[in-house]
């Protein structure tokens, strides 16, 4: 078998080869720090080809579990809040609820936060540790603070780092509430994706400071921003490269709702076809559009349920075999989705890169190109 540290070689090779690693700081980071100590009991790995999604548990004691470590992949943890890999003996269904993000991501989110030693740094979401003990390694342990909402999670990330000899700052509370943190930072990291900024991020990181975080919604749709904080309550930002996806912070997630029934509704051709919504950028305009809206489906068997109002929209052919779009309830979900892939288009269609946000007290407004282009307000 392939050793641990070969592995991880293997990887920081990859992932410089790939341009997602070219820090010497980081890459340094990356060759010392074992991933495996942070899944010490297995993970669990989606199964392909299975309506809904089945996950198998792989442990230590299976054929190929170290090399699994190593891949540059996501490994989910815990299905959930509760189903860790230990617990299962053959595949099962569930919502992953935590993991320790692919290598990648992690050291590039890093590298994109832009810190140097001796900056103190915030961790919203310690997950299993890994990306903790990468912040400790680099920064050093009196200027890492993570926090962790799970507190099965955060005793096995801080037996993990404490055995590899880290000791950064642990907070078992909900990291977007301020009150469970009391520190002046000079940036914040997060691990999880928001449906809006929390204001008390900004009050934990000084004037000047960093905030580097995933935005996301129930319609699946996420862009990773990077903002300075201007002033209490203020800031401003862009929105990113690449394509950045968390888990959505427990408070964010969406709120139960009963069963979808189809109803009928008002049926009428669009020229803009559902499967745009397949689209990265594409989905994510249409979910600034109707932000407390989820999307079910894909290509052309969508629909659209809005969680506050029941506002429906579905998709199908009319008699001519042309579109056709269903709607129904006091929100035309559709047509406000229409209208913002218009404006979109009529922009240049660009990706997330192309677009940013301004923070007030009052709002947060995302927009394209500039502040005087097309935008929308954040769900607060």
């Amino acid at each position: 078998m392939t050793s641990a540290q070969a592995l991880r070689d293997a990887l920081a090779d990859r992932l410089k080869a790939s341009g997602d690693l070219d820090d010497p700081a980081w890459e340094r980071a990356a060759r010392d720090v074992p991933r495996e100590a942070f899944v010490p009991d297995g993970f669990m790995r989606a199964l392909p080809a299975t309506q809904p999604t089945l996950y198998e548990p792989v442990t230590p004691a299976d054929k190929g579990w170290l090399e699994g470590v190593y891949d540059d992949d996501t490994l989910i943890t815990q299905l959930d809040g509760h189903v860790r890999a230990v617990d299962l003996t053959a595949p099962t269904g569930g919502e992953p609820t935590s993991s320790s993000t692919l290598p990648s991501l992690v050291l590039r989110m890093w590298q994109q936060l832009g810190v140097t030693s001796g900056q103190r740094v915030l961790e919203i979401g310690t997950g299993t540790g890994y990306s903790t003990a990468l912040g400790c390694h680099r920064l050093g342990d009196t200027n890492v603070t993570s926090v962790e909402v799970d507190e099965g999670n955060a005793q096995r990330a801080a037996a993990a780092l404490k055995q590899l000899g880290y000791a950064p700052t642990l907070i078992v509370g909900d990291g977007l509430d301020a009150t469970v943190i009391d520190g002046d930072y000079d940036a914040l990291i997060a691990t999880c994706a928001v449906r809006h900024i929390p204001y008390g991020w900004l009050d934990q990181v000084g004037d000047g400071g960093t905030v580097l975080a995933t935005l996301g919604g129930w319609m699946g749709a996420y862009g990773l921003v990077k903002l300075t904080v201007t002033g209490r309550g203020h800031a401003t930002g862009r929105f990113l490269p690449g394509t950045t996806s968390f888990m959505i912070a427990r408070p964010h997630g969406r709120p139960p709702r009963p069963p979808l029934v189809l109803l009928p509704g008002r049926a009428t051709t669009t020229k803009i076809p559902p499967v745009l919504l397949d689209d990265w950028t594409g989905r994510w305009v249409a979910q600034l559009a109707i932000p407390s809206a989820e999307r079910l489906g894909g290509g052309e068997i969508q629909v659209l349920s809005d969680v506050a109002t029941g506002s429906l929209a579905y998709f199908g052919m009319d008699e001519k075999g042309r579109a056709q779009v269903t709607q129904r309830g006091p929100i035309p979900l559709w047509d406000r989705v229409t209208h913002a892939l218009v404006k979109w288009k009529a922009a240049g269609a660009p990706h997330q890169s192309g677009f940013g946000i301004t923070i007030t007290p009052d709002a947060q407004t995302v927009w394209i190109g500039s502040e005087e282009g097309p935008s929308w307000r954040l769900p607060i």
